[in-house]
């Protein structure tokens, strides 16, 4: 017969195991937890996806598609383009015109664009929002809950503390919008008042900053640096430079920069902004006699790869202007402006009207099908695109 002392230790070694195995109320071992938490723990110990984990898991389709910012209204959804987020697997959209009811109507837009993402349309990648918010009269989104922005003209006469700060809170304007990148600043400089008058694309809408390169390239610095604050990915923009055409690529064909050398001192802003962290440089449509008279910039190897990439040593993404509109590349189809865009080196093209995009994307997944050394392309280019939105938190 057991003592009592050993029947009360027994007793108690009894218990204590009990209770070891009987699960605590509220635990995740429990029979009435909520399973989302394990499900939870456990995306937090995935691995964190990379640009380039992102890109192997992408098929050549949605590659292809990160390489396309489309344009829609920015008070109205264009279903063309939010339906090419799905079917083209569009990775970017631009709000483009003019809208005046403030922060509503662009982030209603932006909303319904964003919620086409998805695994089988961008991999789960979510999109980069852009407009062209400049200041003076290139203002997409205006009215209630945006700053009257001035000219850059005038923000090029305030101290670059001051404009860095204003930028900031554009910025946060944006945000508010949906918006997370902007076509701005831009860093062309116009050689004097009087060639202003001569310069329609810049100098007549007062876009410079001002009329020597070190007051662009001061301010330009600052307003690129008060977006990043504000978390809005900036664009430099138009390299090398349409601060001395005498056309605007927009509405003329045979835009030619005459004096454009490829170590102009007229490139010095475009440095400057690289050196401070640019993340995207827009590339101009007009031809440049001194560096490559046969391509427009945006299709010439020699600007974006000798130039752009080699000698100021840019490593980020290189957007085109836009390749729908513009007069400058009607006498290209849209699938040549696509094939030479890519071809040269550029990473991101843009079409502020979808009705073009079809055969875009159509001729570009057909080369890279066919062509490794334009597939090599293709991958690159989107590499670049995934790394700055994986800076962003978009992937």
């Amino acid at each position: 017969m057991l003592s009592r002392t050993r029947l009360l230790l027994l007793a108690l070694a009894t218990a204590l195991v009990g209770a070891l195995l009987v699960p605590a109320a509220g635990s995740a071992h429990a029979p009435d937890a909520d399973p989302r938490r394990s499900t939870e723990r456990a995306a937090s110990r995935a691995p964190e996806r990379t640009a380039q984990s992102v890109l192997r898991e992408m098929s050549l389709p949605q590659r292809v598609g990160q390489l396309f910012m489309v344009g829609t209204p920015a008070g109205e959804v264009d279903r063309t383009t939010r339906a090419q987020i799905g079917r083209l697997h569009v990775g970017n959209v631009m709000l483009t015109g003019r809208s005046h009811g403030g922060v509503r109507p662009p982030a209603r837009v932006s909303r319904a664009m964003r919620a086409e993402v998805g695994p089988r349309a961008t991999d789960g990648v979510r999109l980069l929002v852009a407009t062209d918010q400049e200041g003076g009269q290139v203002r997409v989104l205006q009215g209630p809950g945006f700053s009257d922005i001035p000219s850059a003209l005038v923000q090029g006469t305030w101290e670059p503390r001051r404009l860095r700060g204003a930028a900031e809170v554009w910025g946060r304007q944006l945000r508010r919008a949906g918006v997370n990148l902007d076509l701005a600043p831009v860093v062309d400089t116009v050689p004097s008042r009087r060639a202003a008058k001569h310069n329609p694309p810049i100098g007549r809408y007062d876009r410079q900053f001002g009329y020597t390169t070190k007051v662009v390239a001061r301010h330009g610095v600052a307003f690129l640096r008060g977006l990043a604050d504000s978390g809005v990915v900036p664009t430099v923009k138009h390299f090398p430079g349409l601060g001395r055409v005498r056309a605007n690529t927009d509405t003329r064909t045979g835009v030619t920069d005459h004096v454009t050398t490829r170590h102009d001192a007229y490139l010095a802003p475009f440095r400057a902004a690289i050196e401070a962290g640019a993340p995207v440089v827009m590339m101009s449509t007009a031809y440049y006699e001194r560096l490559d008279p046969e391509n427009p910039a945006a299709f010439s190897p020699f600007v974006i790869d000798t130039m752009l990439r080699g000698d100021l040593g840019f490593e980020g993404v290189v957007i085109s202007d836009d390749l729908a509109r513009a007069r400058q590349v009607a006498a290209f189809t849209p699938a040549g402006r696509a094939l030479r865009f890519i071809g040269a080196g550029g990473d991101l093209l843009l079409s502020v009207d979808p009705e073009p995009v079809p055969a875009m994307y159509a001729a570009v997944l057909r080369r890279a099908r066919m062509n490794e050394a334009f597939r090599g392309k293709v991958d690159a280019a989107a590499l670049r695109v995934l790394r700055l939105k994986q800076s962003r938190g978009l992937l």
